[in-house]
């Protein structure tokens, strides 16, 4: 992985903490956490595009 891309030390810690946290959890909980950190991730996604569209001018500005 190029430097870039590499984890900060914070981000590091923050990830081993949800690592055990992951651990203690039950297969259903998991399962449930998995499914509503996926909708998350496709809401952030959903809301880059819009602000990227945005930034760029590629959206259509309000009508008056």
């Amino acid at each position: 992985m190029n430097q870039s891309a590499e984890l900060s030390l914070e981000q590091q810690f923050s990830l081993r903490s949800f690592e055990t946290q992951v651990e203690k959890m039950s297969r259903e909980q998991a399962q449930d956490f998995l499914i509503k950190l996926y909708e998350q991730m496709m809401l952030r996604e959903t809301m880059y595009k819009h602000f990227l569209k945005h930034q760029w001018g590629l959206e259509p500005g309000p009508q008056y």
